[in-house]
């Protein structure tokens, strides 16, 4: 008896392997372009300020590339075994652990030093909302220099960068991580809490925050409670210096606030001393920049002066990211370019002339034989028409 075969259960198996994993997307030609583009306008940016580009590897043994960055980043890892080596590998999630070991290990250098990165990197999550887990992340970092100045710097290119790119409606939000150590320091219960704390605080929960601190100090419970209050414009940080307590850590992460609030430029720039993103990576000042129509922050920095601990090199560093991919998508699509059409052929008068159209800066398509060209960034606007023994150049005129 012969076998009916279901076509259509077949065609779903087949269509099936073609599916890419969530959250994991091709970029087709017309957003392919504009990445590009915005990656050539970044690191120019970079470079008119003196940063070095470097490349680092796909992927490295997870005990170098995890080396100080906290848990978030650990399961943000896809992890795989090495074949020749038989060690755990991870595939990069973050690229600022690897540049930070580039500097100490491979660099060197006892100077200040700066550099730039741009790359794809894989996360085993989406990390926000409308995410990719793929980002392409594009950044620079500062080492060697510990005072306020780098972190100015650093702040004020990203902004500079966002702007580059047409984006001026940037605003700023500061906070710093060494408030929490401050804040926990002298009270020992206080100081075993800080992880859960840290959760706490990030989420803005007010009844679990008021019920893990009721065996604090009271100094200390006063504080912590006040924390998610505290948040607003520049001015905010005279009520923070009323509420909070006395202490040398809490004086100076508030000035330093406050000094990069001011120098900031930007169009809004608001402090919300309960936001720990990124706590357990960073050591001091942390920022992220906020877009209309986006939400997730679309650049974060800080600085991170304990990570070249690892690397043998105990070296001041502050930086940012952002992701290329997100940054495009707030932006126009890529114009049209206008091009010209050309036959396909060996004569040596239109291959010439092709060459020299192709120098000038003309994006010359050639049709093959009995075939046109299909594009999407192209608008042939003029074609490549024989005149005799010349070739010459004719307006398309549209139907």
């Amino acid at each position: 008896m012969p076998v009916k075969l279901n076509f259509v259960l077949i065609a779903n198996i087949m269509s099936n392997n073609w599916l890419l994993p969530e959250f994991i997307a091709d970029v087709l030609p017309a957003e392919a372009r504009k990445m590009e583009e915005l990656r050539r306008l970044i690191l120019d940016k970079f470079r008119i300020y003196g940063y070095e580009l470097v490349m680092p590897p796909m992927l490295e043994y997870v005990e170098s590339l995890l080396t100080g960055t906290g848990q978030d980043t650990d399961l943000f890892t896809f992890k795989l075994v090495d074949q020749l080596s038989g060690r755990t590998m991870g595939l990069r999630a973050d690229m600022t652990t690897q540049v930070a070991r580039i500097d100490a290990q491979r660099i060197n250098r006892g100077t200040v030093t700066r550099l730039c990165y741009a790359g794809s990197v894989l996360h085993t999550r989406p990390a926000g909302l409308q995410s990719t887990r793929e980002p392409f992340q594009i950044g620079a970092e500062i080492y060697g220099h510990g005072g306020l100045e780098a972190d100015a710097e650093i702040q004020a290119l990203a902004l500079a960068s966002l702007k580059v790119t047409g984006i001026s409606e940037a605003s700023l939000n500061l906070s710093h991580a060494g408030l929490l150590n401050s804040l926990v320091a002298n009270d020992s219960i206080a100081k075993e809490n800080a992880p859960a704390l840290f959760d706490l605080l990030e989420t803005k929960d007010m009844p679990g925050l008021d019920e893990l601190t009721a065996r604090f100090h009271p100094l200390t419970r006063r504080a912590l409670m006040a924390l998610p209050d505290l948040y607003g414009d520049i001015s905010i940080l005279k009520e923070a210096k009323k509420v909070l307590p006395s202490h040398a850590g809490i004086t100076l992460a508030l000035n330093d606030l406050e000094y990069l609030a001011r120098v900031a430029d930007c169009r809004r720039v608001t402090i919300d001393l309960a936001d720990l993103n990124g706590y357990h990576y960073h050591s001091g000042i942390m920022f992220a920049a906020f877009v209309p129509g986006l939400p997730n922050a679309l650049a974060r920095g800080g600085r991170y002066d304990h990570v070249g601990e690892a690397f043998g090199r105990a070296r001041p560093a502050t930086g940012f990211s952002m992701d290329l991919r997100e940054l495009s998508r707030l932006l126009p699509p890529a114009k049209k370019r206008y091009a010209i059409r050309a036959p396909w052929s060996d004569n040596a008068a239109l291959c010439e002339e092709i060459r020299q159209l192709r120098k000038a800066g003309e994006i010359v398509i050639c049709d093959l034989p009995s075939s046109r060209a299909g594009y999407d960034e192209f608008v042939c606007d003029r074609e490549l028409v024989a005149d005799g023994a010349k070739w010459i150049l004719k307006t398309v005129v549209k139907e």
